[in-house]
């Protein structure tokens, strides 16, 4: 059966047809005889939209209960037995009610599409997943339904209901959007003009990126490679070297001509691995280019005008910006006959892409990856006392031959200059090339022993022979030199690997590159420095340098005195010191600051996200405080102001009984609003981290009479073992934990006992940081909590089941758990055998100082006997409690 087509009418906001249009296809499609029926549609209390449903057939919706009242849904299976040609399916992001079929409305339109039916829906722009953030900056309304843009963009077909956002404002105020006692809170809020005007302009970008998909698509299955300029792109061609820099923002200035495009930058990497660029040259390109709102990219080829050609065909660009050095001039007088550069091949096989040539004073790659001009000293000097010597050395050979002719000559010593092209390079063989000549010409060419030359013939022989000698010293050379920058650039890979590898396993990122810095270039210390200016701005004269990591046994103060300072970008430099680092270190250095500058870049941003997710803790926080003060609050205080209005009655007369229930009740709400407005305040300075505790050795049996002060006598039971050490704490910080615990445990086991437990020598199996642990268990025998609720027990503003009439707003175990771990302790809870909750309150033992066991055990015994009493039932023992 083959997959039926999706059809999606998107619109930028309510209101603007996206279901008119689609009920006038549906009306379209049966009138052409097509089996059309309405899945699901609302007419939101529209008339024009109620009357195009009229006439059509309609699928009764299903009623499903959910927390005890029913909703209506899409009937999927009524559908599917139906079977029709097409289906009417309005707003494709929808969630449907728990205990449907699917979660999502796309979902089940999924499966009628499997089914072979084709489907028609609709969706707002604010409604894709990826625009969510955008939307919601826009109208500071935050989406709870969303879609994946990818499920939409499977469509396939998208149809843009637009109108322009006065039209869509004028409509909202006739009354066809909604009802007559919410327009002019929708005309000042969601549809004020800004907002439409932005949401309409997301709407289009988005499609049009969509309509350049398709069009991409279809340009590659028609083989077609001509670019077809149905939007200004512009392709910025990088070599690496810095006038990169001139070269995108003459892009961006072209791009600001036109009303929209994209500006990509693209680096084109020599396909042998072999490249000249600079690292950090291409770090400060591409941040460069994603602050201007483009993109950067890198592509690998054996052509660099080649390369560069094809990406930019394959992105169907309009323009291509390439550079051109003035200091290479032959290039441009002679580069239409020598083949020219890169700049020369990209205009001459551009086709009908504009290429724009931005001369600059900086020199650049040019044709290709440029030579390392050092072999070192010692081979170079070698190979010119080589071309000296090895000529003569290898004439002396050719005269023991008495039978030697010009060409066996010319042979051996071209030899001779293909091992001085491999030690020396390429001076050394041409010395070698033209001292062979001389030999070959007075040892070998008739007349022997003089350097004149009789036969014409020979002439032409020696002047071969000192081409080819340079042609294949040329080769050779070049052959030599790129096969040691082959082998240099897969050790400098070989190192990256491991400093990236290196980095990942480090605790520090930062402090492992520069300990690998030490041993990759032997130097004795490594620093990174950032200016202490603004940020993104080089640094003026009177600002200095910020030290941010540092290694080695002398690590280098500042940059001043430094043997090797590397500006990995205007606010950021690398400094070794040590010794000086070499010419060919210089590209690998490089590499190691942008290695550098990406990691103190990303912890920069995580420093931000943690600061982003602490303010969005601190806006949670804030409300839910102000959902507290605004419910939970009123409540006690209504109690409070309904009894002293009592008491204020002069023309009520009450008993000494009612009276002293009115004070009851006055001051059982004071109770409850104190403990209330402590948890906000002790909440509140938790998250803000300005929790400060005052540690000092504390015993249970201290803190614990004050704790369950307020309780119920007969609630709470105490079996402390007389022997349990003291623990560090702050006794008023500890004394709320056990308060809290024992409140929260008394309010959802109201049938339970809590029982208040000492670990056997008050000490618990488990360890705080390597360090003994006292432990308290609480322990009630009451409805417990589901495991995967566990965590979400301790969160701020949580209550079991949601229970909304319960006391309190639902923050005891949050301030019991952030006063805990304060205090260097934790906070867990377990499961009662037998049913109900038990929780574990452990904290470090105490170092401080000593005390006589038999000068603590009678006190420490009597308070818990007193505990006993106080706590206990007189039905009810301690003994063997659990």
């Amino acid at each position: 059966m083959a997959r039926g087509t999706l059809r999606i009418f998107l619109g930028a906001a309510p209101g603007v047809g996206k279901t008119y249009e689609m009920l006038e296809e549906a009306h379209r499609l049966a009138g052409r005889g097509e089996d059309v029926v309405v899945a699901w549609a609302l007419d939101h209390g529209r008339d024009d939209t109620r009357t195009l449903m009229e006439g059509l057939e309609t699928i009764p919706p299903q009623r499903l209960p959910y927390r005890g009242t029913e909703f209506e849904e899409m009937d999927l299976d009524a559908v599917l037995a139906r079977a029709p040609g097409t289906a009417i399916v309005d707003e494709y992001a929808h969630s449907n009610i728990p205990g449907s079929r699917h979660t999502k409305r796309w979902e089940d339109v999924d499966e009628l599409l499997n089914a072979g039916i084709n489907v028609l829906s609709t969706v707002n722009i604010q409604h894709l997943a990826s625009l969510g953030d955008v939307v919601s900056a826009i109208t500071d309304v935050r989406q709870a339904e969303t879609v994946p843009d990818d499920i939409v963009r499977r469509a396939d077909q998208i149809d843009l209901v637009d109108i322009s956002p006065e039209l869509l404002r004028q409509r909202l105020g006739d009354g066809k959007i909604y009802a007559a006692d919410k327009i002019d809170a929708a005309l000042t809020n969601y549809f004020r003009l800004g907002n439409l005007s932005a949401l309409r302009e997301l709407a289009l970008l988005w499609l049009a990126d969509r309509v350049d998909e398709g069009l991409a698509r279809y340009r590659a299955e028609q083989g077609i490679e001509a670019s077809w300029p149905a939007r200004e792109r512009i392709v910025v061609g990088l070599t690496g070297s810095p006038e990169g820099e001139l070269l995108i923002r003459r892009g961006a200035r072209i791009l600001t001509r036109v009303n929209g495009g994209d500006l990509l930058a693209v680096h084109v990497r020599a396909a042998d691995g072999v490249a000249s660029e600079s690292p950090q040259a291409l770090e400060v390109q591409r941040r460069l280019t994603l602050d201007l709102g483009g993109s950067y990219h890198v592509v690998t080829g054996e052509d660099p005008a080649a390369a560069l050609l094809d990406f930019a065909r394959s992105v169907n660009a309009t323009q291509i910006v390439v550079g051109i050095s003035r200091h290479k001039r032959l290039e441009g007088l002679f580069g239409a006959f020598l083949g020219g550069g890169t700049g020369n091949r990209v205009v001459r096989d551009s086709g009908d892409i504009d290429v724009h040539m931005v001369s600059h004073p900086l020199g650049g790659r040019g044709t290709g990856p440029r030579r390392q001009r050092d072999l070192g000293r010692v081979r170079v000097s070698a190979g010119f006392i080589l071309a000296v010597v090895l000529p003569v050395l290898l004439q002396l050979l050719l005269s023991l031959n008495p039978d030697q002719n010009v060409a066996t000559a010319a042979l051996v010593q071209l030899a001779g200059s293909v091992a001085v092209a491999l030690v020396g390079g390429l001076w050394p063989a041409i010395l070698a090339a033209l001292w062979s000549s001389l030999l070959v010409n007075y040892f070998s060419t008739p007349p022997v022993g003089t350097l004149t030359i009789s036969d014409p013939q020979n002439i032409l022989a020696l002047l071969v022979f000192v081409g080819v000698s340079a042609a294949v010293a040329v080769v050779v050379d070049l052959s030599a030199r790129r096969s040691k920058e082959a082998a240099r650039a897969q050790a400098e890979a070989a190192t990256l690997g491991d400093l990236t590898r290196g980095a990942a396993r480090a605790e520090d990122p930062l402090n492992g590159l520069l300990e690998q810095a030490l041993d990759v270039f032997q130097v004795s210390g490594a620093a990174l420095y950032t200016s202490t200016g603004d940020t993104g701005t080089a640094p003026a004269a009177n600002t200095g340098w910020r030290l941010v990591a540092a290694a080695g046994t002398d690590p280098p103060v500042g940059a001043e005195g430094a043997e090797n300072v590397e500006q990995i970008d205007p606010t950021t430099r690398l400094v070794l010191s040590g010794r000086t680092l070499p010419a060919r270190d210089r590209r690998l250095l490089g590499a190691f600051g942008v290695h550098l500058a990406a990691q103190l870049e990303r912890r920069q941003l995580a420093a931000s996200r943690r600061e982003v997710v602490r303010l969005a803790e601190s806006n949670t926080m804030r409300t839910s405080i102000l959902r507290a003060v605004s419910h939970d609050l009123r409540t006690p205080l209504a109690g409070i102001k309904l009894a002293v209005g009592g008491l204020r009655q002069n023309d009520i007369h009450y008993t000494d009984e009612e009276e002293q229930e009115l004070l009851a009740t006055i001051d059982e709400c004071s109770d409850r609003l104190d403990a209330l407005v402590g948890n906000l305040l002790d909440m509140s300075r938790i998250t803000s981290d300005s929790v400060n505790p005052l540690i000092k050795p504390v015993r249970w049996y201290e803190v614990i009479p004050a704790s369950l002060h307020g309780i119920p006598a007969g609630r709470a039971r105490v079996d402390l073992p007389g022997n349990m050490p003291e623990v560090d704490a702050d006794a008023g910080m500890l004394e709320r934990v056990i308060a809290n615990i024992v409140e929260n445990a008394i309010k959802y086991a109201s049938d339970s006992d809590v029982i208040l437990v000492g670990a056997a020598g008050g000490l618990s199996r488990a360890t705080l940081g390597g360090r003994p642990a006292g432990e308290l268990r609480i322990i009630d025998h009451g409805q417990g909590v589901p495991a995967e609720s566990v965590v979400r027990m301790f969160q701020p503003f949580q209550r079991l089941d949601d229970v909304l009439q319960a006391t309190g707003v639902g923050l005891g175990l949050a301030v019991a758990k952030g006063f805990t771990e304060a205090m260097g302790g934790t906070l867990t809870a377990e499961e009662t055998p037998g049913g109900g909750l038990t929780m574990v309150i452990r904290l470090p033992l105490s170092e401080g100082t000593a005390f006589s066991r038999h000068a603590a055990q009678a006190p420490l015994e009597a308070q818990s006997a007193l505990l006993r009493r106080r706590h206990t039932q007189p039905a009810i023992t301690t003994e063997g409690a659990p």
